[in-house]
């Protein structure tokens, strides 16, 4: 029988207004049709990562699977209610804000943790040179990679307060939360190209291994998919993530529109 667990609510925080995607500014976003800026994609699953967390533990950190779809804008300052059901040992995750589901997602813990190969995925470096965005720079088949990235002391805490996280087990295992991991993914994106403003649409990860602070973290990432859909251009990435050049942290799938149909059709 389905197990609905306990509404997990955060004050939402958009941690992107001063970046290079001004789909996180206010101005900009009310271009596209938006209230506001978007918190981006990656916090709001931070925010739906608390559930598993808080279900299964250091276990899930260490070997979970999770997935989320976005499909509605949460903006700063709102309340986010992240709900979850549990039954046949998958949690079903919806996110709400303003009365509307504006994320969905699952999460599960599996039995073996599957065996991905540092082999399989080649290592390059970010982009040397980045260049505005077109079709040509996420060809299907193509390597990216990503500058290292750390979250160590204050970094590592400033980034909990960000996401509004209070699970005592990050601070107190000194552990990195997975949501850094997703930060990583962006980065694939944004490493390696100048782009316009731009959406995060999914992702779906398989954790690994539980991340230390202050891990030293790359994205191996071959590009899947690049079309257009309803005047849209999306890229799809398949990667590994991994920290200090020998351990895979986490298998990722990520889906963004790297080209609004505005955009696109300018």
């Amino acid at each position: 029988m389905p197990n609905r667990l306990e509404t997990y609510r955060v004050k939402a925080h958009n941690t992107a207004k001063q970046s290079e995607n001004k789909m996180h500014d206010d101005t900009v976003a009310r271009r596209f049709g938006f209230s506001g800026g978007l918190v981006p994609g990656v916090d709001v699953f931070a925010y739906m990562m608390h559930v598993p967390v808080a279900r299964w533990g250091r276990e899930f950190l260490a070997r979970g699977l999770v997935e989320a779809r976005f499909i509605k804008p949460v903006y700063d300052g709102e309340t986010a209610d992240v709900d979850a059901t549990e039954h046949n040992d998958v949690l079903t995750i919806e996110a709400f804000s303003r009365g509307e589901l504006c994320a969905t997602g699952a999460a599960s813990l599996p039995a073996t943790v599957p065996a991905f190969s540092l082999n399989d995925y080649v290592e390059v470096p970010a982009a040397a040179e980045r260049k505005p965005v077109s079709p040509a720079t996420f060809e299907t088949g193509k390597w990216l990679g990503t500058e290292p990235r750390r979250w160590i002391g204050q970094a590592a805490a400033d980034y909990l307060a960000d996401i509004r996280e209070t699970d005592p087990i990050f601070a107190r295992e000194g552990l990195g939360h997975p949501g850094l991991i997703q930060r990583v993914m962006n980065r694939v994106l944004v490493d390696n190209t100048v782009l316009g403003p731009w959406i995060h649409v999914g992702s779906r990860m398989q954790l690994l291994s539980a991340a230390r602070a202050g891990d030293e973290i790359i994205a191996r990432a071959k590009v899947t998919a690049n079309y257009e859909k309803k005047g849209h251009r999306f890229v799809e990435l398949d990667a590994l993530v991994v920290s200090n050049g020998t351990t895979p942290l986490a298998h990722c799938q990520h889906i963004a529109i790297y080209q609004p149909r505005e955009q696109a059709a300018a």
